[in-house]
């Protein structure tokens, strides 16, 4: 019987892994000019993207 994991770490992952896209994208966004990479943007943004997952993935 395989084991489903450890939630916790599912969620530390999902966190990283959510704020390196979101770093990755705001910086993209930064250079050519359509966001500013703002504290404000990248919480929300990692926020937005990891209950993305969370919901999509994780209990899908």
């Amino acid at each position: 019987m395989a084991s489903d994991g450890d939630i916790r770490v599912l969620l530390v992952l999902d966190l990283l892994l959510s704020a390196a896209f979101v770093y990755v994208a705001l910086t993209a966004l930064s250079f050519v000019g359509l966001a500013e990479f703002t504290t404000w943007n990248f919480g929300v943004g990692t926020a937005v993207v990891a209950g993305i997952t969370y919901f999509l993935v994780l209990r899908g």
